[in-house]
């Protein structure tokens, strides 16, 4: 639809009786019901928003139950005592329930594109704290899919954008004109390629060319938002078709620009490390899928490996040594220098250059099959042994295993017991050594 167009002229929404849905209120959070039934009986609209209804529909368990309404936040307050006030951008209130649930309700809001003036005209992100209608509400999201609403005094679904039909046609399309909708907010971008990766759908036509034709704009959001965005991807369930889908549109090499010339974007022909990333990425959703997500550090540092083996020939680089020396400080400032768009602290930094680091002593010695005891006395042998683990994993070995390890079994060590006071521990880094003894760059002494 035209920005242009007057509010009087916006169209009036399919309604879908109960009856023609699969919609229940058993499926609803039993907290998000009260808060609707509340608003209700004082006089207020109560619709569940977003997500909530797109994943309802397909009969999915919804992660959050947001709420929307015609009441302003204060009168929200005013009726909610057990609630606050956040948000400097989009206000919203959270009602606070025992147990530490959360019901997060927003009032109505317009679509900026419909402010009058040309000083928004090509803002970023402009302010939009301007309350609105059902319509224009609709309108101002990303998706025609996040755009339903479904109302709690009849049961019905609201349809203003053609939500429904995308749903059962399996089709995530971008509200309105998508050049124009992207330029205002990048991040749609990314929230496009996630749906449709979480639910195998198809990207719209019109959607994904301009999600091609407009990548650089995402570089004008704050860094903190392509973050949070990111790792909601990484961590989604659905990484492996989010990954193909990133790298088909040009996406992924945005986020992880050390990628550009390493990896193929078309799928007839992928390179050996194309198909590592995405086995990695199949790991990663196997270990999500089954409710021990990696952390951030191995998460990163799993998704950099294809490209450290392809940059440094990681793998075959010899364990100490002036040219390893210079292999591991080179490593370390490109890790800085490629994630420091994302936020990633100096610790985890430290810990991505730890894992890719030894994961050649790793693989020499899960070849004998065999630990010695001078690596199982590593801090890092936890985190290392199963960095081995997942890259084993992609390549077609044993799954890996996330579950917690006892501490291992280590022989003691030769010679007389010390006597007199005891001598304080040494403080061992996790980032490598570089003596050249046993291992040199690869911190193993």
């Amino acid at each position: 639809m035209d920005p242009s167009t007057d509010l009087a002229d916006l169209p009036e929404p399919l309604i879908i009786p109960r009856a023609d849905h699969p919609i229940s209120r058993k499926d609803i959070d039993r907290e998000a019901l009260k808060v609707m039934h509340r608003l209700r009986d004082a006089g207020y609209s109560a619709y569940l928003v977003g997500g909530a209804v797109r994943d309802l529909y397909l009969g999915k368990k919804p992660k959050d139950f947001d709420i929307s309404t015609n009441a302003r936040p204060g009168q929200l307050r005013t009726l909610f005592r057990n609630s606050r006030i956040i948000g400097r951008r989009f206000r919203l209130v959270q009602v606070f329930f025992f147990g530490g649930k959360i019901v997060e309700v927003s009032t109505l809001r317009c679509r900026s594109e419909f402010e009058e003036g040309e000083r928004e005209e090509d803002e970023v992100l402009a302010h939009n704290n301007t309350f609105g209608s059902e319509a224009e509400d609709a309108f101002r999201r990303d998706l025609t899919i996040n755009a339903l609403f479904y109302e709690i005094e009849n049961f019905t679904i609201i349809d203003y954008t053609g939500g429904v039909a995308d749903l059962n046609n399996r089709i995530v399309r971008i509200v309105g004109e998508p050049d124009r909708r992207i330029v205002r907010d990048p991040v749609r971008m990314m929230r496009a390629i996630r749906h449709a990766a979480r639910s195998n759908f198809t990207i719209e036509e019109r959607t994904w060319q301009a999600i091609i034709a407009n990548l650089d704009t995402l570089r004008l959001c704050p860094d903190s938002r392509v973050r949070d965005e990111f790792f909601k991807d990484l961590n989604s369930g659905a990484c492996a078709p989010w990954c193909r889908l990133a790298v088909a549109s040009g996406m992924f090499f945005l986020l992880l620009p050390c990628y550009e010339g390493i990896i193929s974007r078309e799928p007839e022909a992928p390179t050996e490390e194309t198909q590592l990333l995405f086995s990695l990425c199949q790991v990663i959703d196997r270990l999500h899928s089954e409710g021990t997500p990696l952390p951030e550090h191995l998460l990163l540092a799993t998704l950099l490996l294809p490209w450290a083996q392809a940059r440094f020939n990681l793998l075959h680089l010899p364990a100490e040594g002036r040219e390893s020396f210079v292999f591991s400080r080179n490593l370390r400032a490109e890790i800085d220098s490629q994630l420091v768009h994302l936020n990633v602290k100096r610790a985890s930094r430290e810990d991505i250059t730890s894992l890719l680091v030894n994961l050649p002593v790793f693989v020499r010695h899960g070849a004998e099959q065999t630990w010695p005891a001078w690596l199982k006395r590593k801090s890092y042998f936890p985190d290392g042994l199963l960095f081995f683990q997942l890259y084993q994993e992609a390549l077609g070995g044993s799954p890996a295993d996330l579950a917690p390890r006892p501490e291992p079994s280590l022989p003691p060590r030769h010679g007389k017991p010390r006597t007199g006071k005891s001598r304080k521990p040494r403080t061992e880094s996790r980032t490598p050594s570089f003596s050249g003894k046993k291992g040199g760059i690869f911190g193993l002494k």
